[in-house]
């Protein structure tokens, strides 16, 4: 036959406390510990991150270079748009300044612009999925 659970015979118990100690005399309480994490709980994180790594395709050396042409396409474009118009314009209604000048410099402008709002706009882009992905590993 066991016995009983509790304190054995022979053994004093020792008091519990109730209330804790105040004063200069207390302990600095810990925080609770955090529980273990669960079977289920690090399958869904490993399940996160393979499903973020597969939206995510690691950029290569060609994907560095479209991206630098896509920029400089968006810089160039305008610029030659605003010449061609310039040189039909002096063509059709000369003046004393050239148009030429005056409207590729403007596509320049714009395509400057635009490469920089596009850039902008991945770069943002990069880091909300960043920081989606950090906060999935936390």
């Amino acid at each position: 036959m066991t016995a009983p659970p509790g304190p054995r015979p022979g053994h004093r118990a020792e008091p519990k406390e109730t209330e804790p100690k105040a004063g200069p005399e207390a302990e600095p309480q810990a925080p609770p510990p955090e529980p273990a994490p669960t079977l289920a709980g690090k399958v869904g994180a490993k399940a996160r991150r393979k499903l973020w790594a597969r939206r995510q395709r690691v950029p290569g050396v060609w994907s560095g270079l479209g991206m630098m042409g896509l920029v400089g396409w968006s810089v160039v474009v305008p610029t030659l748009l605003g010449a061609a118009l310039g040189i039909w314009l002096d063509e059709h209604y000369p003046g004393r300044h050239s148009w030429v000048l005056a409207l590729l410099v403007a596509g320049l402008v714009l395509g400057c612009f635009n490469a920089w709002r596009w850039v902008a706009r991945e770069d943002a882009a990069m880091r909300q999925d960043k920081e989606g992905q950090d906060d999935a590993d936390a």
